[in-house]
């Protein structure tokens, strides 16, 4: 009879994913988001696309080589990281900046961290808090959509606002359905919530996500707008707060980069509702109209805590010292 008895170190049950699968399955999903960014903003954002891709690409590949270690482009990582990096990005920034974000995303965030899997941050979101400090006045300066009119704050007449901008400045609010279409100014990744909703749908049929984060970051946004509303209590709008910004983009797909989020289900809910509790903060109490990337950014650095205290300890284990 055949022997069927082998002995192995954990784990025993195995996944058939691997790190290149779950990379395309990424970038098909982001797909919509990119087209969409495409089709508002020109060729401009085709072009802001191209460079911070390729830019991933070349600055992992020539950092592997320096630092003698094997070769990582083939698992579409560094392809990942150029995309979201450049949907998080306004459409017509100098590409300069787009190759300076990739170099701080893949070479300082990632591989000198040792690599995919090592990093402690989202990279795509801190090169993009990084060209926010650096060159604050490129990093918010936006473009009006194809098919919209251009929407300026109530103190500003030359710039183009974005909907978040116009709720902290008091200009004149875009619809509902603008923004769910991507019909309004922003980040050329971040506007369309129709295509984001789709790849994330898409996400989650492939199993590459879990609902747990995504929806309990965007339902504690939801809520607590509502809740501690600009009028008082229960004044807020909910909805405007879900569409408007980055919060689709950053809850589907950067709050649930593996490297980045807890282990543990129960994790995955103390790390999601702290996501959105200082996105909420952020937005309302500060004097930035956003805060996504900081608030996923700072909970980020706080994953190995919420792991620490949720991951069960092994059968026999002692206590956590």
């Amino acid at each position: 009879m055949e022997n069927r008895l082998f002995m192995s170190s954990s784990p025993h049950i195995r996944s058939d994913a691997s790190t290149s699968r779950i990379m395309l399955d990424v970038l098909i999903a982001l797909m919509p988001a990119t087209a969409a960014g495409i089709y508002f903003f020109g060729s401009d954002a085709a072009i802001t696309i191209a460079v911070c891709v390729i830019s991933c690409v070349l600055f992992e590949y020539l950092t592997r080589k320096l630092l003698k270690r094997s070769n990582t482009i083939s698992d579409l990582s560094a392809a990942v990281t150029g995309l979201l990096l450049a949907l998080n990005l306004p459409p017509e920034i100098p590409k300069w900046m787009a190759v300076v974000g990739s170099f701080f995303a893949i070479v300082i965030i990632k591989q000198l961290f040792g690599g995919l899997g090592q990093n402690f941050i989202n990279p795509a979101l801190g090169a993009r808090v990084f060209l926010l400090v650096s060159y604050g006045t490129k990093m918010t300066q936006w473009t009006t959509p194809r098919g919209a009119d251009a929407i300026t704050g109530a103190t500003d007449t030359v710039s183009v606002a974005t909907p978040l901008g116009l709720l902290k400045s008091g200009g004149t609010l875009p619809g509902y359905v603008d923004m769910f279409l991507g019909k309004t100014a922003g980040s050329l990744g971040e506007t369309s919530a129709l295509a984001l909703i789709i790849g994330g749908i898409y996400l989650l049929i492939r199993k590459v996500i879990s609902w747990e984060i995504p929806v309990i970051y965007i339902g504690t946004v939801a809520l607590l707008s509502w809740i501690l509303g600009p009028n008082g209590f229960m004044t807020g709008d909910p909805l405007y707060h879900v569409l408007a910004g980055g919060l689709l983009l950053g809850a589907i797909y950067m709050a649930t980069d593996y490297t980045t989020s807890p282990m543990t289900r129960k994790g995955a809910v103390i790390y999601a509702f702290g996501c959105g509790l200082l996105t909420v903060i952020f937005r309302l109490y500060t004097n930035m109209p956003e805060g996504v990337s900081y608030s996923i950014l700072l909970m980020n650095t706080a994953v190995p805590l919420i792991d620490r205290y949720t991951v069960p300890k092994p059968f026999g284990g002692g206590a956590h010292v």
